[in-house]
């Protein structure tokens, strides 16, 4: 009966960690940091061909073209 109480508050404590984990990783997607030259890259790009974030995406290496819009609608909409 032990082991079932111990499993059981075991898997709290892994609960309560990934709902942290969760956190942690929204914190980071909504303050996304890019480099001097990738930004200077992005400009470039996106002069040439407009909103197509998966073509600029495609020349910065490990980036998304999700990641690349947010950053572009977050520093350089106009709609505000």
């Amino acid at each position: 009966m032990s082991d079932l109480e111990m499993s059981s508050s075991d898997d709290a404590s892994v609960d309560s960690s990934i709902f942290v984990a969760a956190e942690d990783n929204s914190s980071q997607e909504s303050e996304l940091q890019f480099s001097y030259d990738e930004e200077t890259l992005i400009i470039r790009m996106f002069n040439l061909v407009g909103e197509r974030w998966s073509l600029i995406a495609g020349r910065i290496p490990g980036r998304t073209a999700e990641e690349i819009e947010k950053y572009w609608n977050t520093r350089y909409s106009t709609s505000q």
